[in-house]
């Protein structure tokens, strides 16, 4: 192996180590408590927040913005896939040649979805004022990684500079914003939890 492989493994050990870190600490958290009267139950509740609560015509964030919606959800299908081709490139488990351009094809778009999002946030006032340096980093990181990806399906010549994105990328998960891959669960769950509780959701049919 090259050192810049080397350098890949030893970032995903640490970013583990912070994924751990942070599942025992909502673990240790427990549940959410709430003193008032119970009106529902909470199975369904947290059964919807998974499902019918993450529709767009439930999300009034995302019916207001389908196309920033619409390039969110590129956006985190082309990180889903190159942490795939990632597991790939580092077990050394060879890529169909004819796939490689189609895979590369789908993270260009994921990867200009990404530069959209970021244009947006710079130059819309109210997107700039809610920002802070987390933001930008995060998404710069995940963009460089999936155009490195997209760069490496096609000529080898890319994978040092990918491996250390890889790497810059995995060490900052832990730290940065990017660790919601872990509290989106136990958001949803809390969510679906208080409305339930409540007896909100799921949404009753008349």
């Amino acid at each position: 192996m090259e050192w810049y492989q080397w350098l890949a493994i030893a970032a995903l050990v640490v970013d583990i180590a912070g994924f751990v870190y942070h599942l025992f600490r909502l673990i240790n958290l427990g549940k959410p408590k709430d003193f008032s009267s119970r009106r529902g139950e909470i199975t369904p509740s947290v059964v919807y927040a998974f499902s019918g609560a993450m529709s767009p015509a439930r999300k009034e964030s995302a019916f207001l913005h389908l196309p920033t919606y619409t390039a969110g959800i590129f956006y985190h299908l082309g990180t889903f896939l190159s942490i795939f081709i990632f597991f790939f490139f580092l077990t050394r488990i060879p890529i169909f040649d004819w796939l490689s351009p189609f895979i590369a094809g789908f993270l260009a778009i994921s990867a200009i979805s990404g530069v959209a999002i970021l244009i947006k946030r710079i130059f819309i006032k109210r997107l700039r004022t809610l920002s802070n340096p987390d933001d930008y980093i995060s998404n710069i990181l995940v963009t460089l990684f999936q155009i490195l990806s997209a760069a490496s399906l096609l000529h080898a010549m890319w994978l040092p500079a990918y491996y250390v994105v890889v790497s810059l990328l995995l060490l900052y998960v832990p730290i940065g914003k990017l660790k919601h891959a872990v509290y989106f669960f136990a958001a949803r769950y809390h969510l679906g939890y208080f409305y339930g509780w409540r007896g909100v959701w799921p949404p009753k049919k008349y």
